[in-house]
């Protein structure tokens, strides 16, 4: 079994490709959700937060989880009776309200019988006198401002009873189409978990496809890997013989070409050497003739000023440098080459069977990894629960319909009778606002009270209606504020309240206090310490449902996601794998031999008088200057000699032309061949040595490090193999724990509940009850009020005069 042990120097690191698998895999995608519940349309934050204020007054004290954790135990009298002094206790505020509510409905229609008959007896202000005084018109002004502003203060309420008795129809109709908005988002939660641990499965085949590739082309994967690790110890060796050899090549045509221009150079002198010899002779004879004016002119100088033939022979150099001896290094350099180039081969055949093998295990991974799409439906119970969701949605919105149509209309009579109810109160604050309109109009100050105009009578007849009204309504809206307020009222403080501070969860959490409800045995839970205030809070931070339920404690990811019989299959099929190279050698003894002699041999011999002949002109006078020298003679000489001066004057400048022509490439090339020669021959040896350590360091890393480099490659490739699975696993343990079923439309839907039940229904009941007790509230003041304005306004049938002296 190959392991991390046996990773040696020389292997080459393959990139990871586990990220890029997970890129290809992606994110889980999360269902879409409909919209959350629709408010009313109306609202009235102010008057919500007066009544939340007076319920928290009336019941300050917090939720009594001991007691109602402690009803249904089987417990003593004495206990029982401890249990019911505290619930009264914790409802004392509600009865001293209702107390307060019932005496309202059972004395002021009792007040009011006393009070009409008192009056019709002509007592309690029934007998109509009004005594005069100094102070009249103020008490009359006074008791004017009172009744408008209790009538303003009755109009307030009544408008804000009107307007959430309208809120509170908006919010029994939106209740229907919310709530199955809310139970359509539940079954969409619950229907996407299955289809998301589906496509956790179904992902599966992202690393199987990139595990199969990499084996079918297991050629350029791994034997490439194995190349590349081998070249990299190789390649500099086999650039220094390759880069030696051209050397060589280079210096041997640099000599070739010294040895052949050299002997071109003797044959082209020994040529023109003839040719001057020759020309030499004409000009004494035309000089001899010429006599005493030509015998300035010398002819020494028809001469070569260097002798050709001493240029050193190369010929043992260039034999030297010539691989004519049997030693053909560049085609084993090349032979190197292609054995490197068919490692790939090499590891495609060898690796036949493992592939084969491999690629069986990866059916049987495949095979595992889909039968765990039963497995987790099974025990998750992810097809049962679907069901009983889609079966309790499905009554549930047939219920709401069914109810629907009946409800509403039950609401729009609900409706009419509270507006009706709101009416008795706006007719009262009617009442006293045409008294106090027609009352001061009609009232005169001079006039006595028996002689009143009809419109001031009327203003005071119009008080005393309001008055009559008020006695006859006020118990029966009492009655409506009592019972809207213990209702609304108390379920609001129990459940709302309890919500927000969440102490409706302790009792929740408490075991069969609900019978037959425990969370912990529904979820399945062993060790019973599941409970509903965790689950509502890390569904509100959006975990996902594994977390939430501890699911780890029912389903082991760990053995559902064991593949680990198929990867080590694999690995044992890979530890049998058997890949070599052959050797490989780089060169043998003879050819270290002739390369060390052959640059000893093929430094250059000293072309020092070479060069310095060289850079001589060709020949030891200039042609050129002679003849124009035999032309200015010419001039001054008889026709004869002048012709002849002439002709041989232009025989050397022919002459010079043709040297020029013939000798001046070939001058060139032996110059520069000597100086490239001279220049690269000095590197040589060293180039020499060089190459030959690095051949001999690689032929050292190629004996040393093959079988090593092939094994670490070989486990590097397993290792990228079984990354990809590894990554996959740890993606869907991941997504599984963290990305499926991420439970925040959970908590929503219950603050979707909760917001339906109390913020638009109990809230607009509260507001609606609030708004009408205080209208009945100041109906009293009202009363009392306008029953003394009334007489300020009315026709007395007793006249009092009164006089300032008395």
């Amino acid at each position: 079994m190959l392991s991390r042990s046996s990773f040696l120097p020389g292997r080459t690191r393959q990139v990871p490709t586990g990220a890029a698998v997970m890129e290809l895999m992606g994110n889980i995608s999360q269902p879409v959700y409909g919209p959350g519940p629709e408010a009313p349309g109306s609202s009235t934050p102010g008057l919500v937060g007066m009544v939340h204020g007076f319920l928290r007054m009336v019941q300050p004290n917090a939720l009594p989880i001991e007691l109602i954790t402690g009803f249904g135990q089987p417990e003593s009298e004495k206990a029982t009776g401890e249990q019911v002094e505290e619930l009264l206790l914790y409802e004392l505020g509600f009865l001293v309200c209702v107390a307060i509510g019932l005496l309202f409905i059972l004395l002021v229609p009792l007040v009011g019988c006393c009070f009409c008959c008192c009056r019709c007896c002509g007592n309690c202000g029934g007998r109509m006198y009004q005594k005069q005084g100094r102070r009249t018109g103020c008490r009359r002004r006074a008791l004017w401002a009172s009744v408008l502003l209790v009538s303003a203060l009755l109009l307030a309420g009544d408008v804000c009873a009107f307007i959430s008795n309208t809120r509170f129809s908006q919010a029994v109709c939106s209740t229907f189409p919310n709530v199955n908005t809310t139970l359509n988002n539940v079954h969409i939660y619950v229907a996407s978990i299955p289809q998301q641990i589906n496509y956790i499965i179904d992902s599966s085949d992202v690393p199987l496809s990139h595990a199969n590739y990499s084996l079918q082309d297991i050629g350029l994967n791994l034997g490439g890997t194995i190349m590349l690790s081998i070249r990299s110890g190789t390649d500099g060796a086999l650039r220094s013989l390759q880069g030696l050899l051209q050397e060589m090549q280079t210096l041997c045509g640099a000599f070739s070409s010294i040895a052949s221009t050299r002997s071109h150079l003797e044959a082209l002198q020994s040529n023109y050497s003839e040719q001057l010899a020759i020309l030499r002779d004409g000009l004494n004879q035309t000089l001899q003739r010429c006599g005493q004016p030509c015998s300035s002119v010398s002819l020494h100088g028809l001469a070569f000023s260097a002798n050709f033939s001493t240029i050193p022979s190369v010929e043992q150099q260039r034999e030297a440098l010539d691989d004519g001896s049997g030693f053909d290094i560049e085609h084993d350099l090349e032979r190197v080459n292609d054995t490197l180039n068919r490692i790939t081969d090499k590891v495609q055949e060898g690796s036949q069977d493992v592939v084969k093998k491999t690629q069986e295990e990866l059916g049987l991974i495949r095979q595992e990894i889909r039968s765990l799409k039963e497995q987790l439906q099974d025990q998750l119970r992810l097809m049962d629960m679907e069901e009983t969701v889609g079966v309790f949605v499905g009554n549930a919105t047939s219920m709401l319909n069914e109810y629907r149509e009946p409800t509403i209309a039950l609401d729009g009579l609900r409706w009419s009778v509270c507006v009706l109810l709101c009416c008795m109160v706006l007719l009262v604050v009617l009442c006293n606002a045409v008294g106090l309109v027609l009352g001061p109009l009609g009232l005169k100050e001079n006039v006595l009270p028996t002689q009143r105009s009809s419109l001031s009578n009327a203003g005071g007849n119009f008080f005393m209606a309001g008055v009559g009204f008020s006695f006859i309504f006020s118990w029966v809206l009492m009655l409506l504020v009592v019972i809207t307020f213990v209702l609304g009222g108390n379920t609001y403080m129990l459940v709302c309240e309890s919500w927000r501070s969440q102490q409706l969860f302790q009792i929740l959490d408490t075991p069969g206090l609900i019978p037959g409800f425990n969370l912990s045995e529904l979820l399945g839970q062993q060790d019973g310490t599941t409970n509903f205030s965790e689950i509502y809070r890390q569904c509100q931070q959006d975990a996902a449902l594994w977390q939430t339920l501890h699911l780890d404690q029912s389903v082991s990811l760990d053995e559902l996601l064991n593949i680990s019989q198929y990867t080590g299959e694999i690995s044992t099929a890979f530890e049998k794998m058997n890949i070599t190279v052959g050797p490989i050698s780089l060169l043998s003894q003879s050819q270290r031999e002739w390369l060390t002699n052959a640059s000893q041999a093929g430094q250059p011999p000293d072309f020092t008088l070479t060069l310095e002949q060289l850079d001589q002109s060709v020949t030891q006078e200039s042609l050129l200057d002679l003849a124009a020298k035999l032309e200015q003679l010419g001039d001054s000489q008889g026709e004869d000699v002048k012709e002849d001066l002439k002709a041989d004057a232009l025989k050397l400048r022919e002459l010079d032309k043709e040297m020029q022509t013939s000798f001046s490439g070939e001058l060139q090339s032996l110059k520069e061949n000597i100086h490239l020669v001279q220049s690269r021959a000095s590197e040589l040896k060293a180039q020499t040595n060089t190459a030959l350590n690095e051949a001999s360091k690689a032929q050292e890393f190629l004996e040393r490090e093959t079988t090593n480099i092939i094994k670490n490659e070989t486990w590097a490739f397993l290792e990228q193999l079984l990354d990809f699975f590894e990554t996959y696993i740890s993606w869907a343990k991941s997504g599984l724990k963290e990305d499926v079923a991420r439970c925040k439309t959970i908590a929503q839907t219950l603050d979707n509940m909760e917001a339906i039940t109390c913020d638009y229904i109990l809230d607009s009941l509260n507001a609606f009850w609030f708004s009408l007790g205080w209208c009945t509230f100041f109906l009293l003041p009202s009363v009392i009020l306008a029953v003394r304005l009334a007489k300020f306004y009315r026709r007395m049938s007793i006249a009092d005069v009164y006089s300032r002296w008395g």
